[in-house]
């Protein structure tokens, strides 16, 4: 692993209390999957709580390609309806961010990235979690050795010296995370400009290449990765589970995004809020939703992600949902999500 001496950290300057002014969209779009739909009596078990998998498919612990669930794959999503989604008159970055773990983070970024992308949209990914779990969901290698985000934070290298497409995401780019990245937030100390190393490595890439959304993957902590994801984005998107202390975690990343944006990067708004692992057959998730959407009325998405079996096994295939079943309960959340932001984000009604 990489390591450079640090410095001693300066000392912080004084918190401003600068107000964050959320932005939302008055556009509201038809709940596609919202909680209303999906309450107890509307929803089965059946429709993705579904028995394990046959004992004689094993989930492997790193991409494997199986032929004949790609050719699979394949048949099933050219099956499937092909929805244009309205481009961006310029890139949206969108920095996915929550200090509360477990609430569907890196399976947000995978799926949205991929579900634009099957719009006909230019996504850009950057891991900047230094488990990589975004990278290998997309398909990338991010074994130690590997060049990605550490060298384009660390040593300045480019962003188009690392990036590399998704194998099963066209339109998709990834800039893979790798293990040196958990010594990078003490490295960073002693690194001038050290908040906006991200942002001028992404500003220099998008000069050069035709991008929609760039997607920051963040770990869940309030470090010095996540403060140069939060400085090089302009909206902030927060998954928050449909399950007890839901907001926990929020009010410490709201106040850490108020000192980012009076003091570093005013153009960052809260633009969007996803519900995550929604169980409609549950009286809880239904009061996490009322009092989720009471708090950020505007900001949050009618589409609701529901807890979802194929969801899970996703990734120990190495796979977004997307691809993994198309056709899955989860698979449609997340592609009504993505059109969800993105017609809101033209200001385009659904």
């Amino acid at each position: 692993m990489k390591l450079r001496k640090a410095k001693h950290k300066k000392k912080a300057g004084e918190a401003l209390e600068a107000e964050l002014i959320p932005a939302g969209s008055d556009h509201s779009s038809p709940p596609a999957l919202s909680a209303d739909d999906m309450t107890s009596g509307q929803m089965s078990p059946d429709q993705e709580l579904n028995p394990p998998l046959p004992p004689d498919a094993e989930p492997v612990p790193k991409r494997a390609v199986d032929p004949g669930r790609v050719e699979r794959n394949v048949s099933r999503e050219t099956q499937l309806p092909i929805i244009r989604l309205p481009k961006p008159t310029t890139t949206r970055t969108m920095v996915v961010a929550n200090q509360k773990g477990g609430v569907g983070k890196t399976t947000s970024v995978v799926n949205l990235a991929v579900a634009l992308a099957q719009g006909g949209l230019k996504i850009l990914v950057i891991d900047v979690d230094p488990q990589g779990n975004a990278s290998t969901a997309l398909g990338i290698a991010h074994q130690e050795g590997v060049s990605g985000t550490y060298e384009v934070m660390l040593d300045g290298t480019p962003l188009d010296e690392v990036v590399r497409p998704s194998p099963d995401a066209e339109g998709v780019l990834v800039s893979p995370a790798t293990i040196d990245l958990a010594a990078a937030e003490l490295e960073l100390v002693a690194v001038e400009s050290r908040e906006r190393r991200l942002l001028t490595a992404v500003d220099d890439f998008l000069k050069t290449h035709d991008v929609d959304y760039v997607f920051y993957d963040c770990p869940p902590s309030l470090g010095l990765l996540t403060v140069n994801a939060l400085v090089a984005a302009k909206e902030l998107l927060v998954p928050i589970q449909c399950e007890y202390y839901a907001l926990e975690g929020v009010s410490q990343l709201m106040r850490t995004i108020n000192l980012v944006s009076a003091d570093l990067n005013p153009a960052l708004r809260l633009t969007t809020v996803m519900l995550t692992m929604f169980d409609g057959r549950t009286k809880l998730a239904a009061q996490v939703s009322d009092e989720v959407r009471t708090h950020f009325h505007e900001q949050t998405l009618n589409t609701v992600i529901p807890r979802s079996v194929r969801v899970s096994e996703a990734p120990s295939y190495g796979e977004s949902v997307i691809t993994y079943d198309a056709r899955s309960v989860g698979a449609n959340a997340y592609r009504a999500a993505a059109e969800e932001i993105a017609r809101r984000g033209t200001g385009e009604e659904q």
